[in-house]
């Protein structure tokens, strides 16, 4: 165990020239920072309530069951997501704990097809900001499903190219949870835009 550490160390090292080790080591710190606030919204719907957060712009929506159902379907499933897919883009996992991998990806995907992307299809459908943010929503939830698809479908297939193109897609795609926000937050800090403004051009 007391060997693990030098032993990453040195897969990395004699993987990667410094300036990608740096940009590796802040992507990462960038990713678990933002995963980390993720978190911290989910657990405002823990337990279920309907006058925390986003719901409170709402209330024409969740007396509806099927959106209730949707939308904490897809809060709890999608953090899972969203954490078990940083350790997919690792080298030193997939090199080193290929059976993890494996059961972290398959995790990943079936949340998608089952349970997070048609959740979010529902969501996009009653989305805010009218029928375009509406029709953005539901295309990142279709989309979500397929790339999620195909690279589980790739990798069944032994095309691990295909796999690995496909899973940067999907996880792409699950960003867009952090990177809707983002975007978000600087429209409203250099335009000054209103919020509902800065939300219909991040969709």
């Amino acid at each position: 165990m007391s060997s693990m550490p030098k032993n990453t160390m040195m897969f990395l090292v004699g993987r990667y020239t410094p300036l990608q080790l740096l940009l590796k080591i802040v992507w990462y710190g960038a990713l678990l920072f933002f995963t980390y606030l993720m978190v911290l919204i989910t657990l405002q719907y823990i337990p279920a309530k309907l006058d925390v957060a986003f719901l409170r712009v709402k209330d024409n929506v969740t007396g509806l069951l099927h959106y209730r159902v949707a939308f904490f379907t897809h809060v709890y499933t999608s953090i899972i997501v969203l954490v078990t897919g940083i350790v997919q883009f690792s080298d030193y996992i997939r090199n080193k704990f290929k059976g993890f991998h494996r059961v972290a990806g398959r995790i990943y995907v079936f949340l998608i097809l089952l349970l997070a992307g048609p959740s979010g299809l529902v969501m996009g459908y009653y989305g805010n900001g009218g029928w375009t943010a509406q029709i953005a929503f539901c295309l990142l939830a279709i989309f979500w499903i397929y790339s999620s698809y195909r690279g589980f479908s790739s990798a069944i297939q032994g095309d691990f190219n295909a796999h690995r193109n496909w899973m940067y897609r999907s996880y792409a795609l699950t960003l867009s949870a952090i990177s809707l926000r983002l975007w978000k937050w600087l429209i409203i800090l250099v335009f000054q835009a209103r919020p509902m403004d800065a939300y219909q051009v991040v969709a």
